[in-house]
């Protein structure tokens, strides 16, 4: 008697790698067609019509009438299956939060800021933060909520769901704010640092073309994304991007929130502006100070931003070398300033050899404020569909 061949869905625990990027793509809108998909992945057509074929009989992605191609038939589009779901999503700050529902493709509603108090920590600051969430995913039908996105300026260990170490975070070191989340949600909860947020939500609107890059959040402190062949790069333990702690002549030996000293964050970020402006006689308290002098054309606030942008920019330099991205996005609350921003492009074009920036393309990120938002609900969103790639296939997904 001849066996029967398994049915097709155990046929997807094998590439179920594949079929993860594949959702990851067409939830982030970067593909909607299986020709797109096949470029951006690498993939011979045949492989990823059978990838699609697996994940349409598991209801995770359905067809949606077609696109016209040059010089070919008309190309069947590709949507996430019950793309009517969301995710709600928060960026924190020291005193307020972003929030807003993310939709499937990136798209952006109902985004607002609320008051967070960050230093009360997390236990106390937590439970209005779930209050505000609930109420944008009872607005838009709480059973269709999918996920819950979380941006968090501070160092994230990814896999157990915790921040690590945060130097503007008390209380927060080690608290399982997943857990804590989706205890609450009952969904998927993806949480992430705010560079790394901004760097998917940054990549996810750009030319499918610039697949590699660097996202840098120049605000009360810095950071760095990386987008290395498509996707974010996290490095062996989740720090890559932390040039934050470089180590900079021009800082010498002042003290630095990590308990070194001499690290670009002293000289080149928000708070040392606050500082180094303070110390000439000017009456700033915060980043928006600053730059509300620097955007007035305060000779001394323009000046000190100016110089600020040269340091960032010549750590910047060495990583763009080493790295060769298609482009650097600069964002944060710094990035608004046009002195800032030339001076960051001006030490890249100086320090760079000139085959790696012959096309890098050096520029404001067009998501602006919302670009860690829109990170942090396509990572959710994200999240969600492995869990139920993994329930369907019946593998394990933390």
């Amino acid at each position: 008697m001849t066996e029967k061949s398994p049915p097709r869905r155990k046929h997807l625990v094998g590439v179920t790698s594949l079929a993860e990027r594949v959702l990851d793509l067409l939830a982030s809108g970067q593909a909607t067609t299986r020709t797109e998909l096949a470029g951006l992945l690498g993939a011979a057509p045949s492989t990823i019509s059978f990838t699609v074929g697996q994940l349409m009989d598991h209801g995770l992605v359905a067809e949606e009438g077609t696109v016209s191609s040059a010089g070919g038939r008309p190309r069947k589009v590709l949507r996430l299956g019950g793309s009517d779901g969301f995710a709600v999503a928060a960026e924190l700050g020291g005193r307020h939060a972003h929030v807003g529902v993310v939709l499937p493709g990136g798209g952006l509603t109902d985004v607002s800021t609320v008051p967070f108090p960050t230093a009360d920590g997390p236990e106390a600051a937590l439970p209005g933060l779930v209050e505000t969430l609930s109420s944008l995913a009872e607005r838009h039908g709480r059973g269709l909520l999918r996920g819950v996105g979380l941006c968090l300026p501070g160092p994230v260990d990814v896999e157990p769901g915790l921040v690590t170490l945060p130097a503007r975070m008390p209380g927060w070191n080690r608290f399982p704010v997943r857990d804590w989340l989706e205890d609450r949600f009952a969904v998927p909860v993806a949480i992430e640092n705010d560079a790394n947020c901004m760097a998917v939500g940054e990549h996810s609107v750009r030319p499918a073309a610039h697949r590699q890059s660097i996202m840098v959040k120049a605000g009360s402190g810095i950071g760095a994304g990386v987008i290395a062949d498509g996707r974010l790069y996290r490095g062996g333990t989740g720090g890559a991007g932390e040039i934050t702690h470089v180590r900079v002549e021009a800082a010498h030996d002042i003290p630095c929130s990590c308990g070194n000293t001499g690290c670009l964050e002293t000289v080149a970020s928000g708070a040392a502006l606050v500082r180094i402006l303070r110390e000439r006689g000017l009456e700033v308290t915060s980043t928006e100070d600053v730059v509300r002098l620097a955007s007035d054309a305060h000779p001394e606030a323009t000046r000190a931003v100016r110089q600020a942008g040269r340091y960032l920019g010549q750590v910047l330099a060495a990583n763009v070398n080493f790295f060769n991205p298609d482009a650097v996005y600069l964002g944060g609350i710094l990035s608004t300033l046009e002195p800032f921003v030339a001076a960051v492009r001006s030490q890249l074009y100086e320090g760079c050899h000139p085959l790696v920036t012959e096309h890098l393309v050096i520029e404001r990120a067009v998501l602006g404020a919302d670009a860690g938002l829109a990170g942090a609900g396509q990572m959710a969103l994200q999240r969600a569909l492995a869990h139920a790639l993994h329930t369907a296939t019946g593998a394990h997904h933390p």
